[in-house]
């Protein structure tokens, strides 16, 4: 019992981001679960709303290079630009920054032992990815963003 606490303090304690996401928190966009699995596919709800992972190199907007927004698939909010995306060669669309810090929130994500930093829409809550520090200039971040979690408007 006493480890568990101690796993959760250290969890929350290394949260980052411009804000922390909790399972309770309230969005601005909300939906039931019967709504969210209405309005999205099973590898979306998969991914979405139960932090999962679509496999590399699935997505078309993987090789995407047309100039325009990467808008949340739950909510429609805009979330990455294409002037911020790079080939990092892992399978995922990345990039190197948010459209604005207010697009997305993070949390802690310790499901592989080691913790990794997850990233989530901040208006709808939907998993997008993650973010690892590994990333070009000038931030040096790569947010490994799930195709799924994205729709594609074209500027």
């Amino acid at each position: 019992m006493q480890r568990r606490w101690f796993l959760g303090t250290v969890a929350a304690g290394l949260a980052l981001g411009p804000r922390l996401v909790t399972a309770q928190e309230d969005f601005e966009v909300t939906r039931t679960k019967e709504e969210w699995k209405a309005r999205l596919s099973d590898m979306e709800y998969r991914v979405m709303r139960e932090e999962g992972t679509e496999p590399a190199f699935s997505s078309p907007l993987h090789d995407l290079k047309a100039a325009g927004t990467y808008r949340c698939r739950g909510c429609d909010q805009p979330l990455y630009s294409s002037e911020h995306k790079f080939d990092s060669g892992t399978g995922w669309p990345s990039f190197y920054k948010p459209i604005s810090q207010d697009a997305v929130a993070t949390k802690r994500d310790w499901k592989l032992i080691i913790p990794r930093t997850e990233v989530h829409c901040a208006r709808c809550g939907s998993h997008l990815g993650h973010i690892f520090d590994d990333g070009p200039p000038p931030t040096g971040k790569r947010h490994c963003i799930n195709g799924v979690s994205l729709k594609f408007v074209e500027a």
